[in-house]
């Protein structure tokens, strides 16, 4: 599974960070406004089912940073995932600091002005507004972090599940229509995310040297 984390130098992760480069420019030059905008009113216009209503909204809270770190202290807790876990945290971490910078000092794109005019929730979306998240609207940090999880616990289980893992893919999808569903986010700010998520997480799996289940059960 060598080809599954790319080096540095490769196609792969080149195309990976031309593609990112290449959409924010596109979001900072606001070439993209208008349609941008056209289909978040579509996505606005079809909410109401309740039960699409609540899965996107229940993606969405799992894409916020706390359910990811809880999983990623579970993992470091236990001694045969521990390098798993400490990986994982550190990526999550890093997309998470350095999307909020992103949003609030390089791109300063405003999030969607539109009224969700679906269901109520318990409590609202979670917005990523914190100390570690930024308020701004590019890239998503949901999208980030979910494809963060996506690459690493993919790559994890690659060698045991040869065809499994490409279904965790569906998480940083799922996340990211749900952040558009839910007028969080523009279709752009979803994209740029899931590319920030996947270099930043290629990077320190690399670096760091990331096991499989497969490696870590012969040691």
């Amino acid at each position: 599974m060598q080809k599954f984390i790319f080096d540095i130098r490769s196609r792969g992760f080149v195309l990976a960070v031309i593609g990112f480069l290449i959409f924010t420019a596109l979001v900072y030059s606001e070439i993209s406004v208008d349609i941008e905008e056209s289909i978040i009113i579509s996505f606005q216009n079809m909410a109401g089912n309740s039960t699409i209503d609540y899965t996107f909204w229940i993606f969405t809270e799992i894409g916020g940073i706390w359910p990811i770190l809880i999983l990623s202290f579970v993992l470091f807790i236990k001694r045969s995932t521990r390098r798993i876990g400490l990986i994982l945290v550190l990526a999550i971490l890093l997309s998470t600091v350095a999307a909020g910078y992103f949003k609030d000092y390089a791109i300063e794109r405003d999030r969607p002005s539109l009224e969700f005019l679906g269901s109520e929730f318990p409590i609202d979306p979670e917005a990523d507004t914190g100390t570690l998240g930024g308020k701004g609207s590019y890239p998503s940090g949901h999208s980030a972090r979910a494809s963060v999880v996506a690459f690493v616990i993919g790559y994890v289980i690659s060698e045991r599940y040869p065809n499994g893992w490409k279904l965790l893919w569906l998480f940083p999808i799922v996340v990211g229509i749900s952040r558009i569903y839910l007028l969080q986010h523009y279709p752009l700010d979803v994209v740029g995310g899931i590319l920030f998520g996947l270099i930043i997480a290629n990077i320190l799996s690399l670096k760091l040297k990331l096991p499989t289940l497969s490696s870590k059960s012969k040691t």
